[in-house]
């Protein structure tokens, strides 16, 4: 991944966007112009780490669309942030605000150089292996942007724009695909391609670390298969993953959320994050949901907290709950010392601890925290998808086919130190997914969502560590608030032919 970060580096500051069609025109030095680049296998290398380069916008795995998955029921606001506030209450003011408008734009910058690599790098002599998994990253990528973008902004609707791979018309406005099915059957194609083209993680190096790979991409496919409501391929695709033996569960829980473990047996694909340098690069959740003012000690920016809801969903004994949660009393090492956890600043009381290894050690600024308090990323890459989420996604899988969905279920069970269950039912698979998951990318919201159960979810006020109320109940209407409105600066550039979604 050292390959990426130096070639963003030099890249970021090259690249030449325009604000309706951004292209990569790109060289080593000089001026970048189509004309002199894509020419050699150097070019293609500098295209493939540039379509990582939007990563490390603190808006991209780190904010932006977290605020989507903070509408759940298991976090809330943690501190006054009247944007933040609406997009959670489905109040349409937040449209065209600045915490969200920029998702959209930021995936399509990602899918257009990826294009670009599918376009251009067939062409070039280079070592064969090296482009075919050049072409594999590139044909992943497409397919992660659009699949997050189709499930945040695309319904039986409309889905989201799919811009040609191959002879894209410049200056062209995309329409919208007709639904969001036309949408996943695009992303499946594309991860498909990927599948093909990529190897095993287990046979990078080092400095690979962090480029697309096969387990992800069979991943990312049972999960677009599950949204997609296509449960048997959704099942079949979970079993690729899993019958490889390429990943497994690790033995303790806390463990996964390790810098020591970032790319051991849980890791299928995770938000590529290192201290690193005088701002850091990647992901800065962790910071994000530190303590506002990090005790003093660091710049936590105090969002996204746990509430009641989520701490009492736990069974007694469930090892999870205090893996993941920090409470009142509780113990946890922060800059070396061991602190009692007592929030001054958080609206639940609680916090998430999830992301609190990096801050556990002594002198941690500049090794595990990004110098750059304005940009916390640390040493922890967060997970995107694990092993345990593709346990449950072929359980749930399993299950909406009547099928029996035991094994998968109580090897997640088995690790939090819980019973074994017989018959497990959907309520169950919730339940799991809920505990496992909790305060990760996998998107309870998103969950609620597609299970039908946003509505009465939403309906029931949300309470801190003490008891009392800290949001209110909510309205939620499932033929409106199914979906997120389209950014309206997306609106504005394409003269209206990108259509808002309706309702908002």
């Amino acid at each position: 991944m050292k390959k990426i970060i130096n070639t963003l580096t030099i890249i970021a500051g090259m690249a030449v966007i325009s604000a309706c069609n951004k292209k990569l025109d790109v060289v080593p030095e000089g001026s970048p112009t189509l004309a002199n680049f894509w020419k050699t296998d150097k070019d293609v290398t500098s295209g493939i780490n540039a379509a990582y380069q939007p990563f490390d916008d603190e808006n991209f795995y780190g904010r932006g669309c977290f605020w989507f998955i903070d509408a759940s029921d298991d976090m809330v606001v943690g501190r006054g942030k009247p944007e933040a506030e609406n997009i959670k209450n489905f109040n349409p003011s937040f449209i065209g605000g600045s915490y969200t408008e920029g998702q959209w734009s930021l995936r399509y910058y990602v899918i257009k150089r990826a294009n670009d690599i599918l376009r251009y790098a067939p062409a070039i002599k280079m070592d064969a292996a090296l482009k075919q998994r050049y072409m594999g990253e590139a044909y992943f990528l497409s397919g992660l942007m659009y699949f997050q973008l189709a499930y945040n902004y695309g319904d039986d609707r409309a889905g989201v724009p799919i811009v040609n791979k191959y002879n894209p018309t410049p200056g062209e406005v995309v329409p919208r695909a007709k639904n969001v099915s036309e949408n996943y059957d695009s992303v499946i194609s594309d991860l498909k391609h990927a599948a093909q083209l990529l190897p095993y993680f287990d046979t990078y190096k080092p400095e690979d670390y962090g480029h697309a790979h096969k387990a992800a991409a069979f991943a990312y496919i049972a999960k677009a298969y599950l949204y997609k409501k296509d449960y048997a391929n959704a099942a079949s695709y979970a079993d690729s993953v899993i019958l490889s033996g390429k990943n497994k569960l690790l033995d303790n829980f806390a463990d996964v959320f390790t810098i020591a473990n970032n790319w051991t047996g849980e890791y299928i694909w995770s938000a590529y994050s290192t201290a690193a340098g005088t701002g850091g690069w990647g992901s800065i959740l962790p910071g994000v949901m530190l303590e506002n003012t990090g005790w003093g000690k660091y710049n936590g920016w105090g969002y996204y907290m746990p509430t009641k809801e989520l701490y009492d969903e736990y069974e007694a004994g469930d090892i999870r709950r205090e893996a993941s949660i920090l409470k009142p009393g509780d113990k946890v090492k922060y800059f070396g010392d061991t602190i009692v956890y007592n929030s001054k600043n958080s609206k639940s009381g609680y916090q998430f601890r999830k992301y609190m290894e990096p801050f556990g050690y002594a002198s941690p600024i500049g090794t595990y925290l990004s110098p750059s308090g304005d940009h916390p990323t640390t040493a922890l890459n967060p997970p995107l998808i694990r092993f345990a989420e593709v346990l449950l996604i072929k359980a749930e899988a399993l299950l909406m086919q009547g099928q029996n969905a035991d094994k998968e279920i109580n090897q997640v069970r088995h690790r939090a130190g819980l019973a074994p269950l017989t018959n497990a039912t959907m309520v169950n698979l919730k339940h799991e997914r809920r505990c496992e998951l909790a305060g990760e990318w996998a998107d309870r919201h998103r969950d609620l969502v597609r299970w039908g159960d946003a509505q009465a979810a939403y309906a029931k006020p949300l309470h801190g560590v003490t008891g009392a109320q800290i949001w209110p109940a909510r309205t939620f209407d499932p033929a409106v608030n199914h979906v997120w409105p389209v950014p309206q600066r997306e609106i504005d550039a394409s003269g209206g032919r990108i259509a808002q979604n309706q309702g908002w």
